[in-house]
């Protein structure tokens, strides 16, 4: 990795907090675990893990957290989020539970639980846009981007045109879990995202 090591938060609220943290580990990156504010400060990316989204949700207000991660995803911060984390980066929620709220930035709609419960759970290999080779992906109770708005890019669908992977400018968001798998190429892309952004920040 070019220059100094980059520092990448994961929202250490609830969820699969240390399968992110030992892959961007793995990738080079120092990593912060985010639970106060003052820990995202100085943060060049932040992962908002898998999880229960009404409960990241909560917990994110209780500790403070939800006002500042507002801020810097408005400020440019290069956000990847996985399955709950995409509903959190999601302007809108299909099924949304009494008073939920996102962090928003992603010009979406996301309707939770959409595969159905734990049971329903599957692995596929999914055609990303920009990788070349196909992308392991697991989805454990995942959301279905049902409305992609014009800010937003889909990136990845299932055979039946179904969206589960979206981009708009900085923000990353997927249904599926490429960390349980140990694909690294969409964390790699969230690196390359917060690279060219403290580029230019200290040029």
């Amino acid at each position: 990795m070019a220059g100094s090591p980059l520092t990448i938060g994961v929202l250490a609220l609830q969820g699969d907090v240390r399968e992110h943290a030992a892959l961007l580990a793995g990738l080079g990156a120092d990593v912060v675990l985010v639970r106060r504010p003052e820990e995202l400060v100085g943060v060049d990316g932040l992962v908002i893990p898998g999880g229960e989204s009404s409960v990241i949700d909560k917990l994110s207000r209780i500790f403070g957290l939800r006002e500042p991660i507002r801020a810097a995803i408005a400020d440019g911060l290069p956000v990847y989020g996985t399955c709950a984390g995409l509903i959190l980066l999601a302007d809108e929620i299909e099924g949304a539970i009494d008073g939920q709220l996102t962090f928003g930035g992603l010009d979406v709609t996301v309707a939770r639980n959409a595969f159905g419960g734990q049971v329903e759970s599957f692995e596929t290999e999914l055609a990303v846009d920009g990788i070349d080779d196909a992308v392991a992906a697991t989805f454990i109770r995942a959301p279905l981007i049902t409305r992609v708005g014009p800010g937003a890019t889909a990136i990845a669908a299932l055979p039946d045109g179904g969206v589960v992977a979206v981009e708009q400018g900085n923000l990353l968001g997927t249904s599926f879990h490429p960390e349980l798998n140990g694909e690294t190429r969409l964390h790699e892309r969230l690196l390359a995202s917060a690279r060219r952004r403290k580029a230019a920040m200290e040029a």
